[in-house]
């Protein structure tokens, strides 16, 4: 049965090379909206993961999951479905899961916050999602930018992953949710009206298997469509689809509504939204991570036979990557993700996020308006970046060029301290600045390996990353801004801990609780 289903499989991959032109992945030199009425995947190239999207009115809204980062799931905001700009984030606090996501443990690499659900409903937002060792919170809000109630727990137990919720027709709601420690099994649970609890007795088991998760729960006419990810071991993951007339089920109808497309990195997690153009689409994250993390395209979908099919349909009427189309409609403003900013605003712009919940007065906007300062404490280990709070970062995208420019005051640091700009998943390099007595040095990190350069004597210093498709960065800095001179080895850029590379801002001292870092701006073009 295995060898008959790769058969299937390779036939219709076959198919889908000819009926359309493929792209070598990651090598994309033009993405997303291409000013001519056509856009091109990936629309968004960068780590925007466990994607989920719904319209309210003319604007469309999309979460991401965010594991360890803060504030917590992001939240993305369009007009068209092509172009998307950051509009917020709904946990602003991570300790409200729990102390293990605070700057003092740092003990959820890969976990935190994992896929969610985003729900309008009477006018107010609601936000379900689930961490795998704590279980599934809500919180819900009357606008997207927030602010966002605090967490509710919903159901406090580990185990638990990619959940999604309901109102019927007659407002009953329902959540769902799958106990991949169970081997991947699926339950409905009965929730109330508010949306702040579900009853754990009514939990009616509606799929299980084969790594069966990603769950998305829709009406669409008289049906409703629990649409979900499968994976099956030397074949890949894939997106499938069961439905009922009733929500309780029983959902015995099956379809299956895309190919792995390995050479896609299998695009199998999102939300499916009805435009404004009436055609539907599939916004989706790549679920096989690399450097760049899971990155987003947009698909069309082809309702055939009462199914919606996503992407490119073939002969046997199931859908495959789809590289280019037609833009949705046009927007009157074309929106974009934020990534340089220089500090002026009084707040962090939405695009940073803390490695970990940070220690809330040791960084400022305030104290020196226009800059932003961070300041110095331990690390919970000694000399580990991945162990310093003071991490403030953003996601990095795959695209042509990328040229991040920093410049800090260095003037107030102390014996002991480090700053610089660095590269993180689960491994790290680094450009900066050690205090060593009462002289500064350059130096380059990678994974504890340490390059030491020479003395710096001005206040002000410049650091630079710059890398291409190929994900290499390559680090220099400056002492005028205008004159930079390499520094380090190239380091790739790596996938680990189910997230792609970010790149940061980074401040803490081994010795003692002291010094601090004034930061003028972060460019990146």
């Amino acid at each position: 049965m295995r060898y008959l289903w790769l058969m299937i499989f390779n036939i219709c991959l076959c198919a889908a090379l000819k009926g359309q032109q493929q792209r070598e992945w990651g090598h994309w030199i033009i993405w997303g909206d291409q000013g001519n009425g056509i856009y091109m995947n990936p629309i968004i190239p960068s780590d925007y993961s466990d994607m989920d999207c719904i319209r309210v009115e003319d604007d469309y809204y999309a979460i991401s999951s965010t594991f360890q980062f803060s504030p917590g799931m992001t939240i993305l905001h369009s007009k068209d479905l092509v172009n998307w700009e950051i509009c917020g984030n709904a946990i602003g606090d991570l300790t409200q899961i729990g102390e293990e996501l605070n700057w003092t443990r740092m003990n959820r690499y890969g976990r935190g916050v994992w896929a969610g659900t985003l729900r309008y409903h009477d006018g107010r937002f609601y936000l379900f999602f689930g961490t795998p060792d704590e279980g599934y919170f809500m919180t819900s809000a009357i606008h997207p930018e927030g602010p966002w109630e605090p967490l509710i727990p919903l159901l406090l137990e580990p185990g638990w992953d990619d959940c999604s919720a309901i109102w019927d027709d007659k407002g009953a709601a329902y959540f769902v949710g799958t106990h991949f420690a169970e081997g991947y099994k699926t339950y409905l649970f009965k929730m109330s009206e508010d949306g702040k609890s579900i009853n754990r007795k009514s939990a009616l088991l509606i799929n299980s298997g084969s790594g069966r998760e990603a769950n998305k729960l829709i009406k669409v006419g008289e049906w409703y469509y629990l649409i979900f990810s499968e994976h099956k071991s030397g074949i890949g993951r894939y997106v499938m689809a069961k439905r009922s007339k009733k929500v309780v089920g029983p959902y015995k109808e099956e379809k299956q509504l895309a190919l792995p497309s390995l050479e896609a990195m299998e695009p199998n997690q999102g939300g499916i939204v009805l435009g404004k153009d009436n055609n539907w689409y599939f916004l989706t994250h790549h679920g096989t991570g690399d450097w760049s993390g899971r990155i987003v395209s947009l698909l069309p979908v082809t309702w055939i036979d009462g199914w919606p099919i996503l992407g490119e349909v073939l002969s046997s009427n199931i859908g495959t990557m789809k590289w280019e189309g037609a833009m949705p409609f046009k927007a009157d403003e074309k929106l974009s993700i934020r990534r340089s900013d220089d500090f002026d605003d009084g707040q962090l712009a939405p695009q940073w996020q803390w490695n970990y919940q940070p220690r809330k007065d040791f960084f400022s906007l305030s104290e020196r308006p226009g800059w932003l300062r961070l300041k110095a404490y331990r690390p919970l280990e000694s000399n580990q970046l991945l162990k310093a709070g003071n991490t403030l970062t953003q996601r990095t995208f795959r695209k042509q060029n990328n040229n991040v420019v920093v410049r800090m005051d260095i003037s107030n640091m102390e014996d002991g301290q480090k700053v610089g700009i660095c590269h993180f998943s689960s491994q790290y390099s680094s450009i900066g600045v050690v205090k060593e007595g009462s002289d500064c040095y350059l130096e380059y990190r990678k994974n504890g390996k340490i390059t030491g350069g020479i003395r710096i004597l001005s206040k002000f210093i410049w650091f630079r990353s710059q890398w291409g498709l190929d994900g290499k960065s390559r680090y220099a800095y400056s002492l005028d801004g205008d004159n930079f001179l390499p520094f380090g080895e190239p380091y790739q850029l790596v996938w680990g801990n189910y997230r792609g590379d970010r790149i940061g801002v980074y401040c803490f001292n081994d010795k003692t609780e002291s010094g601090f870092v004034d930061v003028d701006y972060f460019h990146y073009r």
